[in-house]
C-alpha cells in the first residue's frame, strides 16, 4: 500500500473510533497493517490522517505486537 492509502484508512479508523479506545484502534490498525506499514514513516502517515504525529509511537507499538496477536 501507499503512504496516501494508508493515511487515508488510519484516519478513517482513528476518527471513527469510540470515545475511550482511541489508542487501542491505533493499535489494531498497527497489527492489521504491520507489513504495509513497513518502511513508511509513521509521523508522515498520522499528519495526513490529520492525527498528532505523537500516534506514530502507538502505530509502531501495534506494528511489535503484530507477531505476537491474531486478529478475531
Amino acid at each position: 500500500m501507499r503512504s496516501e492509502e494508508l493515511s487515508v484508512e488510519f484516519g478513517k479508523r482513528y476518527h471513527a473510533a469510540p470515545s475511550g479506545i482511541t489508542v487501542a484502534t491505533i493499535h489494531l490498525f498497527g497489527i492489521e497493517f504491520a507489513g504495509a506499514l513497513s518502511g513508511h514513516n509513521l509521523k508522515e502517515i498520522c499528519a495526513r490522517a490529520d492525527v498528532p504525529t505523537s500516534y506514530g509511537t502507538e502505530l509502531r507499538k501495534g506494528m511489535r505486537l503484530a507477531e505476537f496477536v491474531n486478529l478475531k
